[in-house]
């Protein structure tokens, strides 16, 4: 009887959930059979064809919709660094959306409705697999970042698992580190007493079995929270089977699914236990008061119990989400640099945490706004000081692949601008007699292994201003592992 009260509760917990979930398809979720744009991370500019999003107009062409469709898609725009570009040809104006350094996805609403009608998906020009591998050295720290958008229909097939159970799993085990403990009742038969004696259990179970000096006790202890222990393990054990299933031997998967599994030895002596969302918002961090690890990590979990999708194909819509790869990037050879450095006995400044700033002191009050330089990283050696600037273009592939007069003029430029750039940080930057400048550019693993095997994958100049050396690099590194 308990079983088929239990297994109705269970049907009718997943019914409501079901008929939860498709009352708000209109404002989450998207037919399948949207439309779905695709691009890459600075690559063409994506077209987008009007008729998903001006349905109820009769006249061909954007119209008078342009204006609107623009307007309510502004913060989907700029959070995936999206340019839209208007361009006039034979059949009108044509909608042109020029991608930027990022990639990611955010959902495209109807100029009419208001109502999710599509989406984009903008992929990373040097693959996923970089991406990932990138990821998982620097510890998904440097992304991807979740927006308060509406779910993406059909992304949840075009991205891979790890792009979200990479950032749950994180938020999961920052939120068992920093677990508040509270006090919780237990029930326990002792030698001697503890807490409140049960002495109608005592008088009913041990007196007449003998075992007089067994003492039923019930008292409280100082423990951590255990139903949210239950919740963060049933949330792992969900991501493992859905990394296993969507997955398969993605080197990305199975290194979360290597890490998911030591977390899980932190909560195996609870049981699993799926939470309601009610749960989530109401009882287990409502409190203002409530840490930061603990609001992300109900954030993360609410994410799976609400079945966003993992990518890879369980699922057909996903979140919306963004990654700056410019950034990605920077982290990434912040930490191939801090590696090398140790090797040699350097000391590291890194720009983004404010260690290598040089003021610039204007004569004019409106120049301040160009108050400082700043390098990504400065070395300092025993043999002198090297500044390293990253940069995620792809100059140093072009270079190799043509001749510089066969480049565009817009790429000689972009060169230039690096180059001087760096050597403008060299000359501010540190009173050696010996300055190294370099700058690092990301290619492919294969070009790069090319590069190494003929020993074109560094390429160095040396400029002499009065005493001091200055000498220019240009690298290529492998974009991932």
């Amino acid at each position: 009887m308990a079983a088929r009260a239990t297994k109705r509760r269970n049907g009718g917990y997943h019914a409501n959930a079901a008929r939860a979930r498709g009352s708000a398809v209109h404002l989450s979720q998207a037919p399948e059979s949207h439309t779905l744009l695709h691009g890459t991370d600075c690559g063409t500019p994506v077209v987008v064809d009007p008729k998903p999003y001006i349905a109820s107009a009769r006249e061909p062409g954007w119209g008078v919709y342009l204006d609107a469709f623009l307007s309510r898609n502004r913060t989907g725009f700029d959070a995936l660094s999206l340019e839209p570009r208007i361009a006039s040809g034979r059949d009108g104006v044509r909608l042109e959306l020029k991608p930027g350094l990022r990639a990611g996805a955010i959902p495209l609403k109807s100029a009419v409705t208001g109502q999710v009608a599509g989406g984009v998906v903008i992929s990373p020009r040097f693959g996923w697999p970089g991406v990932g591998q990138i990821l998982s050295a620097t510890g998904w720290g440097s992304g991807p970042v979740f927006l308060d958008l509406p779910l993406v229909p059909g992304s949840g097939r075009e991205v891979p698992p790890w792009v979200l159970a990479g950032p749950v799993i994180r938020r999961l085990k920052d939120l068992l580190e920093h677990l508040r403990p509270g006090y919780v009742v237990r029930d326990e038969v002792r030698g001697h007493p503890r807490g409140q004696i049960q002495w109608h259990t005592y008088l009913t179970r041990q007196m007449p079995s003998g075992r007089w000096h067994h003492l039923p006790c019930r008292f409280s202890e100082l423990d951590t929270d255990s139903r949210l222990r239950q919740v963060v393990r049933w949330t792992l054990e969900r991501l493992y089977a859905d990394l296993g299933s969507a997955g398969g031997r993605d080197p990305v998967a199975l290194s979360l699914i290597r890490q998911i599994v030591l977390l899980l030895e932190h909560v195996l002596d609870v049981p699993a236990r799926r939470p309601l969302r009610a749960e989530l918002e109401q009882n287990l961090g409502s409190s203002p008061m409530a840490s930061q690890a603990l609001r992300e990590g109900l954030r993360a979990i609410g994410w799976i119990v609400d079945e966003r999708g993992l990518g890879g194909g369980r699922t057909s819509d996903g979140l919306a989400w963004t990654l700056p790869l410019e950034q990605l990037w920077e982290r990434y050879v912040e930490s191939l640099v801090r590696e090398e450095a140790a090797r040699s006995g350097g000391r590291v400044r890194v720009g983004r945490l404010g260690e290598t700033v040089v003021p610039l002191a204007w004569n004019d009050p409106s120049h301040r706004a160009l108050g400082h330089l700043v390098p990504d990283f400065v070395v300092h050696r025993h043999d002198g000081i090297e500044v390293i600037d990253a940069k995620y273009k792809s100059h140093f592939a072009d270079l190799d692949a043509n001749r510089w007069s066969a480049l565009a003029e817009e790429t000689q430029q972009s060169v230039r601008a690096d180059l001087h750039q760096v050597l403008a940080y060299a000359a501010a930057t540190g009173s050696s007699d010996q300055m190294g400048a370099t700058l690092i550019y990301p290619v492919r693993r294969r070009l790069y292994e090319d590069l190494k095997r003929y020993g074109r994958a560094e390429t160095r100049a040396a400029i002499s201003v009065g005493q001091r050396q200055i000498t220019l690099r240009m690298k290529a590194v492998a974009f991932g592992t």
